[in-house]
């Protein structure tokens, strides 16, 4: 299941060694939800990590991701396993969307929560 966000980079974590061949980081997003904003949290994994290496705190990004869920121990677990991360908002030379000159997150929820199942 591919997905896609858009929000203010709020805080990025370090690489984390998970064993002797894995590894994971996390970084959360501010996205925009009318009143409350949400802090949205991602993990990259593996080659993926060092994705997030070009962007800072503050920096408005898109993100594409997989909704993974797994059960251990008659508990569940949700990751939001990112694989893409691109400006928010339209660079020199990219093509400019229709709506650029509308606020990128409050697009982004738009279409987010159309995807949603339920």
């Amino acid at each position: 299941m591919a997905y896609k966000a858009s929000g203010r980079l709020h805080k990025v974590f370090d690489t984390e060694q998970k064993s002797a061949s894995f590894q994971a980081r996390e970084f959360v997003i501010e996205v925009a939800d009318g009143k409350f904003p949400q802090m949205v949290k991602f993990q990259l994994t593996q080659d993926k990590c060092s994705l997030i290496d070009d962007y800072s705190e503050g920096d408005e990004i898109t993100v594409d991701f997989d909704l993974r869920g797994r059960e251990w121990n008659d508990k569940y677990f949700t990751n939001l396993n990112a694989w893409r991360i691109a400006r928010g908002e339209a660079q020199e030379g990219a093509p400019a969307s229709s709506d650029a000159a509308s606020s990128a997150p409050a697009a982004a929820t738009a279409d987010f929560d159309d995807d949603i199942p339920f």
